[in-house]
């Protein structure tokens, strides 16, 4: 494998502009957004430079509590460190993106909702000989998915593409900035009526 210096693409300063332009979008209103790009020059000069020399590190997860209709615990990263996260994926998605299933569509360039549910109603009218019979769908969720995922395993997973003890180390960081609050435990009550 083609062993790229992917490390230094990640903090290259036009990947960063675009990081952030990406980062920011649809969130121009918010006060931690107003807030970077008061110097927004500067604040990515600078998280250029923590990447270049090695010393960057996450900022500390916010968490808050999500009802919509379900409850959950979200994990919010500060704004700088989600220009990160979209730093790491502009260099690294075309290496992973041919490496997944036609149908996986979350996160995925061309593959939101809408192609998601077309290929459902292929499969669908496959399934049921064109509406003429009867099929069923399981609708499935992962409890606390993201918080479950083996960090080891994962990290060798990505040993396969990426040869660079920098960038394996920076995605560690990222990948080890967890909440240190615990999850609430569920409770759950039976309603018979």
């Amino acid at each position: 494998m083609k062993n790229n210096n992917y490390y230094s693409e990640i903090y290259n300063l036009s990947n960063l502009l675009l990081a952030w332009r990406k980062a920011r979008k649809g969130k121009t209103k918010k006060i931690y957004v107003r807030e970077f790009e008061k110097d927004v020059i500067g604040n990515l000069l600078l998280l250029h430079e923590e990447l270049k020399n090695k010393t960057y590190f996450p900022n500390k997860l916010k968490i808050f509590i999500l009802r919509d209709p379900k409850t959950r615990t979200i994990s919010k990263s500060a704004f700088r460190d989600r220009i990160m996260h979209h730093a790491i994926v502009n260099i690294l998605e075309p290496i992973f993106d041919k490496t997944f299933i036609y149908d996986s569509c979350a996160n995925r360039k061309n593959k939101g909702n809408l192609f998601a549910l077309k290929r459902f109603e292929k499969y669908q009218m496959k399934a049921t000989n064109n509406l003429k019979s009867e099929s069923f769908c399981l609708k499935a969720d992962i409890k606390h998915y993201f918080q479950e995922v083996d960090r080891d395993i994962l990290i060798k997973i990505l040993r396969r593409k990426i040869k660079e003890d920098n960038l394996i180390s920076l995605i560690e960081k990222i990948l080890g900035n967890n909440a240190t609050q615990e999850r609430e435990r569920e409770t759950r009550t039976n309603f018979y009526i």
